[in-house]
């Protein structure tokens, strides 16, 4: 591995430069014993259990008064880690994987037994994004986050339908109303990745305080023409004019142009090392994502008892595509299986098909409100109770280029000419929709003495969503209404807690959810006749705090069902709403801070995934592992502190073995990957960062695109990078 030593040296000396000169010597001065602004992450990693947080309840219990399992991860934990987004983040909580690819803007996840945008709900700042075709691409920079939450099992009692499986909430930095804080980083590694961040905030006189960020990335990617490119910025503004009033401005932008790679085709069912780091799409394959959400918070709590909120905001994206996507080894008999059956082709190369262009032009407006009421009823008895609503309006226009010739390129697996997309039909709007959700819910809490407390909530919603036919062959493009689709949803669920001592919680739910046949924004024709899928969980789990706060501990176990699948008992017969899968399986979390500057984050998850009644074409599928889930899941970070300029990090992911289809004809192995990092304080406020990304260099599929296409993980990779906050 080469690197490009200059690039780095005057990164390195530019952020030094701003920096005082002051020695790691002086630490003790200068800190005067305090070391919580030390430029070093240390402490544990995993939710601290005493810390409210609403992102598992509206009322904002602690996690040890809420009957459901939520994980935290902290921004600073995750920068500190080198994780590269969001994802690699997320994927690293209890029973979470990554199921991303380009087709879903690399974003999708898999959460208990069900994976993808319909099923594992994405929010930011607690307010949910509504996928178009399956697609969500923001916020991906972790730069910009202080916190992701993960609440685990159905949540669409709180933010509605496509939750079954769970949903993420991406908390973004915000200022720092006591004292001004500038921080920064910069990298450079394998593969000609650089990163450049930076960011500032505090106060602005008594009222106002502020905080920006900034964050560029860029790589040459780890296969032939696997450049990307993003940058991401963010702006924050909030106004405190008096104790019970808060106002926040915010704006976030997101341009992303990620590597233009949708997977590595096995050669006679097994991954070739000669083809391992070959591009199979075209010179000119094109992907682009801009995202823009602008968003107002108001906070008014007028006393102890009462308190208002109210969050309006906007978010645009603009998506395109443009790419050959699908590539598959000829095998003798002509077998291939992402399709090129049938056509004439010669065994032992690689059939490239599905010249695809897509472009999403989507906006999506909205505003939550809530008013949060607590009451004492008597001695050691009270309750509190959240009413609110929840609107959104989202606008999609849906451009393709589905009518043109196909273009079908059969190569040799190893020396190729990539060649250029041909379109023979360009890319025009096809189809535009309307989507309206309104909702109301409401949360309460019944404390009954020290102990026991009861917890439940209830939300409806109703959707609406309109879709014209867009006719771009004329000189003056045509819409006709192609369907006016309502539904409507109310889930709900009761819980109880029962805590022996303050810092011990067992507890038991019930929940139902909902998902969508696909995505709401983009229902077709097809799905006019059928309702949402809908889906039912048991929880019961355990939680504690103890060594005086060094050490926490979780376990939960569970059973979903989700019904409504659609079946076709036979390829001539109609299909019906009348399949059924279901989840059940045990997580558990533990994490410690040890003597000597030791410390241990450990989870891992094992469920039994299966299709209890599904047939489609003909064939039963019931017994199977629905595609995309692994059923065993672990992760293990391990710490040591040697000394307050010098920190140690290794970590381990374990992914169990997964199918790419319904019928698991085609597994995808298993793998573990092996990350370290080391630190080094030079100073009180700059510190040096060497990342090992895949320490051991092991060949892995994240994902797949298809039945034999992989979509692999980054190789082994050493990045350096330097630190500094002030």
């Amino acid at each position: 591995m080469v690197f490009s030593i200059s690039r780095a040296t005057i990164a390195a000396s530019f952020l030094v430069s701003i920096l005082p000169p002051t020695a790691y010597a002086q630490i003790a001065e200068d800190r005067s014993g305090d070391t919580t602004d030390d430029i070093l992450v240390t402490g544990r990693h995993q939710a601290d259990l005493t810390v409210p947080n609403a992102t598992g309840s509206r009322l904002k219990l602690t996690p040890l008064e809420t009957p459901a399992t939520l994980s935290v991860i902290d921004g600073d934990t995750i920068r500190a880690r080198g994780d590269m987004t969001v994802i690699d983040a997320t994927s690293r909580a209890p029973g979470i994987t990554s199921v991303g690819n380009l087709g879903n803007g690399g974003t999708a996840l898999a959460a208990r037994g069900f994976s993808g945008q319909g099923s594992v709900l994405q929010l930011i700042d607690g307010a949910r994004l509504f996928p178009a075709a399956g697609t969500i691409t923001f916020p991906t920079d972790p730069w910009m986050v202080d916190r992701i939450d993960i609440l685990s099992g159905p949540a669409s009692v709180l933010y509605g339908q496509g939750a079954l499986g769970g949903a993420v909430n991406v908390l973004m930095r915000q200022p720092n109303t006591v004292r001004t804080q500038v921080d920064g980083e910069i990298g450079y590694g394998s593969q000609d990745s650089f990163h450049v961040a930076a960011g500032a905030g505090g106060p602005i006189g008594n009222d106002l305080s502020y905080r920006v960020d900034g964050s560029y990335r860029r790589s040459e990617g780890y296969v032939d023409r696997g450049q990307s490119r993003s940058y991401a910025l963010s702006a924050t503004l909030r106004w405190a004019p008096t104790d019970t009033l808060v106002v926040t401005a915010r704006d976030d932008y997101g341009n992303q142009n990620p590597m233009r790679y949708f997977g590595t085709p096995l050669i006679d069912g097994r991954l070739d090392d000669n083809n391992r780091d070959r591009n199979y799409n075209t010179r000119d394959g094109h992907v682009r994502y801009r995202d823009n959400r602008t968003s107002l918070q108001i906070d008014w709590t007028p006393t102890d008892a009462l308190t208002v909120s109210n969050q309006a905001y906007r978010l645009t994206s603009k998506r395109s595509w443009l790419n050959l996507e699908s590539y598959c080894w000829i095998a003798a008999d002509g077998f291939c299986p992402n399709g090129a059956n049938g056509d004439p082709a010669t065994p032992g190369r690689i059939y490239r098909t599905d010249m695809t262009g897509i472009v999403h032009d989507q906006t999506q407006w909205g505003d939550q409100a809530s008013m949060t009421l607590k009451t004492p009823i008597a001695d050691g008895i009270s309750n509190d109770v959240v009413l609110g609503f929840d609107v959104n309006l989202i606008k999609l226009t849906y451009s393709h280029n589905f009518g043109a010739d196909p273009q079908i390129s059969p190569v040799d697996p190893y020396d190729f000419d990539p060649g250029l997309i041909v379109d023979t039909q360009g890319i025009a709007p096809r189809y535009r929709t309307r989507t309206n959700e309104y909702a109301v819910f409401a949360e309460d809490r019944l404390k009954l003495g020290d102990h026991v407390s009861i917890v439940g909530g209830i939300r409806y919603e109703r959707d609406r969503i309109q879709r014209w036919t867009i006719d771009s062959t004329v000189a003056v493009p045509t819409e006709t209404l192609a369907l006016d689709k309502r539904l409507h949803n109310t889930t709900w669920r009761v819980g109880s807690v029962y805590q022996p001592i303050p810092t011990v919680s067992l507890y038991a739910q019930y929940a139902t959810g909902v998902d969508p046949l696909g995505t709401l924004t983009t229902y077709s024709t097809g799905q006019v006749q059928f309702s949402n899928a809908k889906g039912d969980q048991v929880e019961i789990g355990a939680k504690a705090a103890f060594l005086g706060g060094r050490g926490t501990a979780t376990i939960a176990a569970y059973r979903i069902v989700k019904k409504g699948l659609l079946s076709q008992l036979t390829p001539t017969s109609p299909i019906e709403q009348v399949g059924q899968r279901s989840a059940k399986g045990i997580e558990a979390a533990v994490s410690l801070d040890l003597p000597k500057g030791f410390g241990i984050d450990a989870n891992g998850s094992v469920l039994n995934a299966r299709f209890d009644d599904f047939v489609s074409g003909g064939r039963s599928y019931a017994g199977n592992t629905p595609p995309d889930v692994p059923e065993t899941v672990a992760n293990l970070w391990l710490r040591w502190t040697a000394t307050r300029a010098f920190q140690a990090h290794a970590g381990l992911r374990y992914v169990g073995r997964r199918y790419s289809d319904n019928a698991n004809d085609f597994r995808i192995p298993g793998y573990v990957t092996v990350d370290a990092t080391l630190s080094y304080a030079m100073t009180p406020r700059v510190a040096v960062d060497l990342h090992v990304y895949n320490l051991l260099d092991k060949d892995y599929a994240i994902n797949s695109y298809g039945a034999q296409q992989w979509i692999l993980g980054r190789p082994r990779a050493v990045d350096v990078s330097l630190r500094a906050g002030f």
